[in-house]
């Protein structure tokens, strides 16, 4: 049972409380009791708002579903529903056009395009790693990954391999020939780069000089301009370096270039969200703690290796001499969002006068924004943002007014803190139903704060599932990303976004790739996201941002954007269009593999976020494919099995036995892990009870989400565990 700080009229976990009044508010200039005092003034006037839009949620859902009822079968009038969902406030009518307002926006946000991560607050390493991602080694991620094919004399050795690396060197000077082309040569071709009268001067193996053909691509260099060890170039608005070594044998390469550094993760969501699990004061605590350590610049991790031991920190700035030689520096480090929790959960970490969890976005929202106050005080040896801003990317809204909620909670915490208004920015998932169809009067509702949109397929389409619940069941969950709705919402968002005026003033942002090994397949596939117009896009880890920053060097998103303005808009009837499955027949065999897919991946997360308390990890699939899950994941898997089983697809018997045998797989495919607890054969365990309720009672959960399972299961472990 966790320990209580009477506070006012709050009951706050001990460990929660200290960090709070001993680490977080010295040096925010906010006074000790003002901060408890405005947090429960807006924790008792904001709660019942938050409930009451929770309520409307239901209220719709259960609407929804009697319409479905009423109207059963998939040759439904859509003309009666899609005024029925105007009628019931379901869809909203569209105002009169705008442009979003928002001022002091970062230029990783406004003026860049280039990949973004996302990663689990709650490690430490994983946070310093996303952050120090702003640079990336194009040699390393080359070498390391099947970008480069791993066979014949070029594949990876236990050894080093020359062979491989001569690979390495020709793609990156083909990204040199395409980012930063030479008057008449390749870089190819290379044996010496110096700097002369502001000019690249390019050696050639057979004694010519040539320069760039567009010379304002050189913006800096490092150490001596006749021979430097950098040479800094720009394109597309993003940086890149040649690293050269002077001293390197001219046999290993002619010029000296030891590798391309690229600028890869403009910008990071440190996430409280899907990829953490934090069920109680002292799992807040840590986030917090991690949160508070990026922002004061001194977050650091003790690395082992064998005897030898490390210390990662976060990156410093990175500095040259321009061509005119003056000394300027650019930012090292990633700029960091912080993505709080959606509306929907309440956490034991703080009670309310009544004895009541409070609701968990207030909590991230009040609190985050207090850590962040060290940024922008400028007290830390490092700055995140230059703009004076706190970004928070905010989930899981459902429509305009819950948008608009946030914008008065932002504000209200603003007015506690001492900040300026619309300091607290704001980023819209667009992963929701009623989100996707209302997005231009989402924005509107926070016109003045908004610094980021983006759709997310699997959120997204757990939400389709379960909104039509009742309308029928769905098509295999392989076929989902070819259905019309599915396009019609990754282009509405970007045609909505840019007729509201994002373009030069906030991310347009596209989802996850999320196989973290195959590069090959996500290089051939995620050019699409910055063709799309999407000025950033999520990506699983360091390495597939230097890999996924090259699009953004083939592709000019700005121009992009320019072009998609003159198409015709998506249309939301199209939106609404419901993914059923109708009259088509499944075979046995199909229905199996369908269950035996969604049923692992299931567990194979469940077991990890119960026993383990790990909020995404590389999960194998059913067939030893590593795949990046979070409760995204979680949630359409779960979702379309409860659809099936709901229209009689397959069978409460069929699921049980599905479930038992997948159970054993992950139990084999986590032998290695010596922190590991089998499900099978007992089937007795809390993970495993999550993922049956999670599909067996998964029409009652609100919206479909998984947090109220996984938090219950998670804390009922832990109480067993203290």
């Amino acid at each position: 049972m966790a320990t209580r700080i009477q506070q006012g009229g709050l009951q706050v976990d001990s460990t929660l409380h200290s960090l709070i009044n001993e680490q977080v508010i010295p040096g925010t200039g906010v006074n000790t009791a003002h901060f408890w005092q405005s947090f429960e003034a807006i924790l008792s006037d904001l709660s019942p708002k938050n409930k009451a839009l929770l309520d409307q949620r239901a209220s719709l859902q259960q609407q929804v579903n009697d319409w479905h009822k009423a109207h059963p079968g998939q040759a439904f009038n859509f003309a009666e529903y899609k005024s029925f969902l105007q009628k019931i406030g379901y869809l909203v009518a569209e105002g009169e056009d705008f442009s979003i307002s928002t001022q002091n926006v970062e230029p990783e946000i406004a003026e860049q395009a280039g990949p973004q991560l996302v990663v689990p607050i709650m490690n430490a390493r994983f946070a310093l790693n996303a952050a120090n991602a702003r640079w990336g080694s194009l040699y390393d991620a080359l070498y390391g990954t099947d970008v480069i094919a791993n066979e014949g004399s070029i594949a990876k050795t236990a050894s080093f391999n020359p062979l491989r690396a001569d690979e390495v060197r020709r793609l990156a000077k083909t990204f040199l020939d395409s980012a930063a082309p030479l008057n008449g040569a390749s870089h190819k071709d290379a044996a010496g780069y110096s700097i002369n009268n502001g000019k690249l001067n390019v050696l050639l193996k057979n004694g010519e000089t040539v320069t760039l053909i567009d010379n304002q691509q050189l913006q800096g260099y490092q150490d001596d301009a006749a021979k430097p060890s950098i040479v800094l170039l720009k394109h597309n608005n993003l940086h890149f370096e040649i690293e050269i070594d002077q001293q390197l044998s001219r046999k290993v390469d002619a010029a000296g270039v030891i590798d391309v550094n690229l600028e890869a993760a403009l910008s990071t969501i440190m996430d409280c969200e899907d990829s953490v699990a934090a069920v109680d004061g002292e799992d807040k605590a840590l986030a917090y703690s991690n949160w508070l350590g990026l922002m004061k610049g001194d977050l650091n991790v003790t690395l082992k290796k064998g005897e030898q031991e490390s210390i990662r920190r976060l990156n410093p700035d990175r500095n040259y001499t321009s061509p005119k030689g003056k000394k300027f520096s650019l930012k090292g480090r990633s700029l960091l969002f912080i993505r709080n929790v959606g509306h929907l959960m309440t956490n034991p970490g703080i009670l309310d006068s009544h004895g009541n969890e409070v609701p968990e976005g207030i909590m991230d929202g009040m609190i985050t924004s207090l850590i962040a106050m060290h940024d922008l005080n400028g007290s830390g040896p490092l700055r995140n943002s230059r703009a004076n801003s706190i970004n928070i990317v905010k989930p899981k809204m459902h429509g305009p007014e819950e948008v608009a909620f946030t914008n008065e909670l932002f504000g209200r915490i603003e007015d506690a803190l001492g900040l300026e208004r619309h300091t607290i920015k704001v980023g819209i998932m667009d992963e929701e139903r009623r989100t996707s169809v209302n997005l231009k009067e989402c924005i509107r509702a926070a016109k003045d704060r908004v610094v980021f949109i983006n759709t997310g397929f699997l959120d997204r389409t757990g939400d389709e599932i379960h909104t039509s619940m009742e309308a029928g069941p769905m098509v295999p969950k392989a076929e989902m990303k070819a259905q019309k709705w599915i396009t019609a919402y990754e282009n509405s968002n970007v045609d909505i976004g840019l007729a509201c005026g994002l373009q030069g003033k906030s991310q347009i942002g596209k989802g996850m790739w999320a196989e973290p090994d195959n590069m090959a397949k996500m290089m051939e596939a995620k050019i699409a996201h910055p063709l799309s117009g999407a000025n950033t896009a999520w990506v699983p880890s360091p390495t597939a941002a230097t890999l996924h920053a090259m699009h953004y060097h083939q592709v000019n998103v700005q121009n992009q954007q320019q072009e998609i303005k003159q198409r015709a808009a998506a249309s939301v009837d199209d939106i609404l269009t419901i993914p059923l499955l109708g009259d088509r027949k499944l075979s046995a065999d199909v229905i199996q593999k369908e269950l035996d897919n969604n049923a692992q991946g299931i567990l194979g997360y469940v077991v990890r976020w119960v026993d383990q308390g790990v909020g995404c990890s590389k999960v194998p699939d059913i067939n030893n494919v590593g795949l990046m899950e979070d409760r995204a994941t979680l949630r359409i898997s779960s979702q379309h099995i409860a659809n099936w089983l709901h229209h009689g697809i397959c069978s409460q018997a069929q699921v049980m036995e599905t479930l038992q045998r997948m159970a054993a797989i992950v139990d084999s495919q986590n032998a290695g892990d010596p922190a590991y607890t089998t499900m099978a054969p007992s089937f007795n365990g809390l993970a495993f009870q999550a993922a049956c309720d999670l599909v067996l009672k998964g029409c009652e959960q609100p919206s479909g989400y998984t947090e109220p399972v996984l938090h219950a299961k998670r804390l009922a472990l832990k109480a067993q565990q203290a």
